[in-house]
This record gives C-alpha cells, sequence and structure tokens, in this order.
C-alpha cells in the first residue's frame, strides 16, 4: 500500500512533503525564556517533518503558567527563536509558532503575587507546575471586558513577532484547557457578558484573536488548534458538540491554513470526556485537518487512507525520534521515549535519542 503519510499536501501557499507533523511539545528548556542553542539542536534534528509546530509560546506575562519555557513578546526573544527557523529553513523545513495564553492554568508566583485570569472565577482541580514545584491551583480573577481587547493585542503583537522572526505561520492554542478554550467551554465560562453564555457570545473571543492574527499573517498561514474532547486541566461543557461544530461554522468562511484537533485521549475518556469522533468534526470543517493524539503509524495512515484527516501531528514519538519521517519510511524500529526527561533538563532526553544514520 502506498504510504499516505509520505505524500505531499498544500496547507495554505506551502507544499508539505510529507503529512507528519510535529505536534507542539512543551519542553522547558529555556531557564532565561530565551531559545538556547540546545534548543537549536533539537528542532533542527527535526527538520524533515512536512511541518513543525513549535512548542507554545506565551504571549505575555500574563499568560506564563509554567517555568522555562520560551517567550515571543520582546526582540530578544525574536533573536532567539530567528536561529531555530533559520537551521529549519535551511534544511527546507517548515514552521509555524504555536502561540499560548494559559489564563487559569498558572498561580500567583508567575505574577508577583497577582492572581493569573480566566473568563470566571472558577478554581481548576489540580496542581500548577511552579519554579517551586507543584502547587494546587488558584480561584482565578474574571477578566474585566475591558481587558480584552488588549489580550488580542497581544496575540496580534506575538503573532508579528513571529512573522519578524521568520516563521512561516502561526497557530492559535485554543486547546488543552488554556485561556481560548477556557472562554469556549461553560464548565469553565459562567460569564453573563459579550462572551459568556450562548454559543456566540463564547466564541467570541477566539474570533477576534483570530482576526487580529490574519491581521498580520493572512489567514491561509494561521492555523487554530482545539480539544473538542479533552478533560485536561479539568475542561468539562454540558454540549461540547454543539459548541465545537458552531464553532467550527464560523472558521470555514476564514480559509485557514489548518484546523489542529486533539482526539479524546485514555485520560480523557477514563475522566468522563464526552468524546465528539472525527466524522462530526469533519463534516461540520471544510478545511485542512491535521489530528493528533497518541496516534501510531498504521492508525495515521489509517485515518488518511479514509479521508478524516489530511495530515497527522506525533508528539512523544517526535520526542523519542528525531528522524520519524525516516524512520516510518523504512518500518524501522523507534526509540522509546523517556517520560522522566519530557520537562525541564539538558540534553538528555532531548537532543541525545540517536537517528538511524
Amino acid at each position: 500500500m502506498t504510504s499516505q503519510l509520505h505524500s505531499a499536501l498544500k496547507i495554505g501557499p506551502y507544499q508539505l512533503s510529507n503529512r507528519i507533523i510535529m505536534a507542539p511539545l512543551t519542553r522547558m528548556r529555556a531557564p532565561a525564556h530565551i531559545p538556547t542553542d540546545l534548543m537549536v539542536t533539537y528542532y533542527d534534528q527535526r527538520a524533515s517533518a512536512g511541518l513543525i509546530i513549535s512548542e507554545a509560546t506565551p504571549i505575555s506575562t500574563q499568560g506564563v503558567g509554567y517555568p522555562a519555557v520560551p517567550y515571543m513578546f520582546n526582540a530578544e526573544h525574536v533573536a532567539g527563536w530567528k536561529k531555530i527557523t533559520a537551521a529549519i529553513h535551511a534544511k527546507n523545513g517548515l514552521i509555524f509558532q504555536q502561540l499560548w495564553h494559559v489564563g487559569r492554568i498558572s498561580h500567583p508566583d508567575f505574577h508577583e503575587g497577582e492572581l493569573p485570569v480566566a473568563p470566571s472565577a472558577i478554581a481548576p482541580k489540580g496542581k500548577a507546575f511552579t519554579p517551586k514545584g507543584l502547587q494546587d491551583f488558584v480561584t482565578p480573577r474574571a477578566l474585566e471586558i475591558n481587558e480584552i481587547p488588549g489580550i488580542v493585542a497581544d496575540y496580534k503583537n506575538a503573532a508579528q513577532h513571529a512573522l519578524d522572526a521568520g516563521f512561516d505561520g502561526v497557530e492559535i492554542h485554543a486547546a488543552n484547557g488554556y485561556l481560548l478554550d477556557q472562554f469556549l467551554r461553560d464548565g469553565s465560562n459562567a460569564r453573563t457578558d459579550a462572551y459568556g453564555g450562548s454559543f456566540e457570545n463564547r466564541v467570541r473571543f477566539l474570533l477576534e484573536v483570530t482576526a487580529a492574527v490574519i491581521e498580520v499573517w493572512g489567514a491561509d498561514r494561521v492555523g487554530i488548534r482545539i480539544s473538542p474532547s479533552g478533560t485536561f486541566n479539568d475542561m468539562a461543557d454540558s454540549n461540547p458538540e454543539a459548541i465545537f461544530v458552531y464553532l467550527l461554522e464560523q472558521l470555514n468562511p476564514l480559509n485557514l491554513a489548518y484546523l489542529h484537533v486533539v482526539d479524546a485521549l485514555e485520560g480523557d475518556i477514563r475522566h468522563g470526556a464526552k468524546v465528539i469522533g472525527l466524522d462530526a468534526l469533519r463534516k461540520a470543517y471544510e478545511g485542512t485537518l491535521i489530528v493528533c493524539g497518541g496516534y501510531d503509524q498504521a492508525r495515521a495512515e489509517q485515518v488518511l487512507e479514509q479521508g478524516q484527516a489530511d495530515a497527522v501531528a506525533f508528539g512523544q514519538l517526535y520526542i523519542a525520534n528525531p528522524d520519524l519521517v525516516e524512520r516510518f519510511a523504512l518500518n524501522a524500529p523507534l526509540n522509546k521515549p523517556n517520560a522522566g526527561t519530557f520537562y525541564g533538563g539538558n540534553e538528555k532526553g532531548y537532543t541525545d535519542y540517536p537517528s538511524l544514520a
């Protein structure tokens, strides 16, 4: 059987050499919040991916919720990322930057004692990953309606920085229980103003952010990531299929580069996820669809063959296999990822996984 994964795909103005996408992967290897030479090596090793989506990158200090992540809101950050994009382009690779605001998934330790912000003052269950270790999440402060345009402006500013840094496009992170996802779901959004209640109101913030980012990039170089079945970071919704199908109907006229969908994972199902099948999302969304969520090679080929998606993003497999494209082509054995080195540290479990060659 011909490999669908290794066939070309047009995304926006770009011709991808394959449909094997490197998923955004938080690795916490930037202690000063500026991309390092070690990070350059890490991304360079994985340049054969059809498209790399960078690790999630905070758009502002307010958007930070994890230690040692690289930022994207000043000239130093831009200069650091330029080294990474240059390395990828030297190998004819493509890289989009993921833009991130964590909302309530943060802690006062990141904000000089101030509370994290969210659509509503609803505390998530679980613990924040802080410089002092794991600490209980706090009840966030509900954003005032007059603060929302400032956050939209932060997204636009970060999008401009990504353009200046040589990225090929940007992905808006609206998944995994972070700020934009918090506005979408009624389990975290109890607002009664123009940003809460109805589907139209709950998608408003994401659509405003998307419009601002499109002003910088054009729609065909902007992607959006969603996790409609996700329960990560204590997310829930009373009718997730309805709100997300409504969202996709609003996104269709924009002609974005792609929509990136995180499938339900075992943990989501264990936590009572209302699973939305790919068929419903594929039917609702008319554009290019990337899926991710624990796929192996066989399942990825199947989902492409069945037309349920156009490309597949891989996370943990890309952590452990910098030459994943080549290994899939040869049906070669895969390195096993070491979960103990996923977050923080040095080259161990980061740039020292062997390639075939």
